[in-house]
């Protein structure tokens, strides 16, 4: 199965009223791997930058004014996605610029159920917590630490990743394959036993968590459960 994890950067918030894309990253999976193929495109705005926005992804005008305008790798870009499932952050709003793109370079838009919203399964699946994409690499322990400006494809690099976690971890089907699992029972005998792991799980507490709890238990006294 092929799915490819997307970002794009962009002018502002509207296509509507003139916004455009700026910049598009996407990292190709298959089965849920990544396989080192990507696309990455700076793309002329044919527009000033907003400040606003610069501020967010750092890119301007004079470093944008010789970069390709949309209609001259849109081919490419169509051609990079084919029909894989998109996987997006906030993915309408990625789908809204897009097809806003395709649509004025009279190329047809993108289906809105071939996007996986990685949002949207966060808010589900943590109901009430931080759903940004810096929170779910605090939540998942995933290192964005040269996330100091908004890029695309590095974007794109850590939601692969993220999204990973949140269909169950890097590999979200291992075990449910009835036919291998069969097979490889027959291999192992009743004393078997799982070996350790070789590297400790991140821890998922925050230092905010942490410290919270510490706060919690000196108010119950020396003879809570936590201090024997």
């Amino acid at each position: 199965m092929r799915e490819i994890v997307l970002d794009t950067e962009t002018t502002g918030f509207e296509p509507s009223e003139g916004d455009r894309i700026v910049e598009i990253g996407a990292v190709e999976l298959w089965n849920h791997v990544a396989t080192g193929k990507t696309y990455h495109q700076y793309i002329n705005p044919e527009r000033s930058m907003p400040n606003a926005a610069f501020e967010v992804h750092g890119l301007g005008d004079d470093f944008l004014r010789d970069k390709p305008v949309f209609a001259d790798v849109a081919q490419a870009f169509v051609d990079f996605i084919g029909d894989a499932k998109l996987v997006i952050h906030n993915a309408a709003f990625d789908m809204k610029f897009l097809n806003a793109e395709l649509g004025w370079v009279k190329r047809p838009v993108l289906p809105m159920d071939q996007a996986i919203d990685t949002l949207m399964i966060a808010r589900k699946k943590y109901p009430g917590s931080p759903a940004s994409l810096d929170a779910l690499c605090r939540r998942f322990g995933i290192d964005n630490s040269s996330r100091t400006l908004h890029g695309a494809l590095l974007d794109s690099e850590i939601l692969a990743e993220v999204y990973l976690e949140l269909i169950g971890g890097k590999q979200p089907d291992f075990g449910l394959s009835t036919s291998s699992k069969t097979a490889d029972m027959t291999q192992i005998g009743e004393d078997w036993r799982p070996k350790p792991r070789p590297n400790a799980l991140p821890p998922r507490l925050t230092d905010e968590e942490e410290a919270a709890h510490k706060a919690f238990v000196e108010k119950l006294g020396d003879a809570a459960l936590w201090a024997r």
